[in-house]
């Protein structure tokens, strides 16, 4: 149960960080004051987010007893993430290559898990 918890705050706080920067980049104009007032006003939820992230990270070390495969499986979680916001936000669609990559994160969170 607890490893479900700890995928649901990765996801959340993934999502919230990196959904942020994709509005940013498609939505805010790149002037300096722009972006440091956008950035400001999220302040809030960049907050919450790291709590998210940094617990799920947390929950995923207690569950394996393994710090680098907790790290790795976030950046995998991060990774399908990115690949999510990219299609949502700027319509970008995965070709061979990203499924090769995640392809290599999958096989990584493997070679770490071994004993």
């Amino acid at each position: 149960m607890l490893l479900i918890y700890a995928l649901a705050l990765l996801l959340v706080g993934l999502f919230a960080v990196n959904g942020i920067f994709a509005y940013q980049s498609k939505h805010i104009d790149p002037a300096f004051w722009t972006t440091v007032w956008y950035q400001t006003k999220l302040i809030p939820i960049f907050f919450a987010a790291n709590l998210m992230i940094g617990y799920g990270v947390k929950f995923v070390h207690q569950s394996f007893g393994n710090l680098t495969f907790a790290l790795t499986l976030s950046k995998g979680v991060e990774i399908v993430v990115c690949v999510v916001l990219g299609f949502l936000f700027l319509k970008e669609v995965p070709k061979w290559n990203t499924y090769v990559g995640l392809v290599m994160v999958i096989a990584g969170f493997w070679v770490t898990k071994m004993k």
